[in-house]
């Protein structure tokens, strides 16, 4: 069980709820997050092609959210990787932010083989029947095949990022550590020194792996991620070369403070960590 995923919600909460859980990829809100506060930010489609859309991994025909601006082409590409709750609209308004600012941003839906992550209400029995099913190797080729359809829809993967949450801060690590030919990934509070997977290594065992520029951010309250795991980290890289990547712990806040449809939003940290997101795409060519 991961336990900032459930500190950051509101504790004691009634898991019971199911209500207002849609199926579409990218519309409506996880039971397991439910009830939405007043604060969540919403992001119109004015101007932009936004919704599902199919991406073909060999056979298996893999649902994903894409925004982009209409009808444009050459645009660079975000990958968003989610929590552990799969695509809703949160990370939906994600990609919609990133599309008014000019990109193609993709969220592929890399749990959607193995269960609803939207449907569950108990969080560890998520954790064990669905996301702990989802490898890095999975994940890694779902997210190049991600990078494909975006070619073919407008997107100049020659311009690409990727940027995650929890679960997805994590596979922003391992992306980087897969794709030399990614341009930058920013990591928002994923572990680095335990798996959900258990065949696979943690980002600290794979730090002579990441070539790619890496800017972490991560609350120094996050009780589920210690900040000496951070630091091991950010050894690990140096001592392999890797100069190019940064930390920034943000004092006195919590996991998930990205997150502006929880309890645990933060929005001067969120606000500091989008600028300083957009601003190391901008600086390493994903612009």
């Amino acid at each position: 069980m991961l336990k900032e995923e459930i500190d950051s919600l509101v504790p004691g909460r009634d898991f019971s709820r199911r209500g207002f859980v849609q199926t579409a990829v990218g519309s409506g809100f996880a039971a397991a997050v439910l009830p939405v506060t007043a604060q969540a930010i919403t992001t119109d489609t004015a101007g932009l092609e936004a919704g599902s859309v199919t991406i073909p991994v060999g056979d298996f025909k893999m649902p994903a959210y894409r925004a982009q601006p209409a009808g444009k082409k050459n645009l660079p590409v975000v990958l968003v990787a989610s929590e552990i709750f799969g695509v809703h609209e949160h990370i939906a308004d994600v990609c919609r932010r990133f599309a008014k600012l000019g990109y193609l941003a993709i969220a592929p839906e890399f749990f959607v083989r193995h269960g609803d992550a939207r449907a569950y209400t108990d969080i560890p029995k998520l954790i064990s029947e669905v996301v702990s099913k989802a490898s890095d190797a999975q994940v890694n080729a779902d997210l190049d095949a991600a990078v494909a359809w975006a070619a073919a829809h407008g997107g100049d993967t020659a311009r690409l990022g990727i940027t995650g949450f929890c679960w997805g801060g994590r596979t922003s690590w391992s992306y980087a550590a897969h794709n030399r030919g990614l341009g930058a990934a920013v990591a928002w509070y994923g572990p680095v020194a335990r798996n959900y997977f258990a065949g696979d290594k943690t980002i600290i065992e794979r730090a002579a792996g990441i070539k790619v520029p890496v800017l972490a951010l991560y609350g120094a309250a996050d009780t589920g991620i210690p900040v000496e795991t951070l630091t091991q980290l950010e050894a690990a890289l140096k001592a392999a070369g890797n100069v190019r990547s940064e930390f920034v712990v943000y004092p006195d806040t919590p996991h998930a403070f990205h997150a502006d449809y929880r309890p645990s939003y933060r929005k001067a940290a969120a606000d500091d960590g989008w600028a300083k997101c957009l601003a190391w795409f901008s600086r390493h060519g994903v612009v």
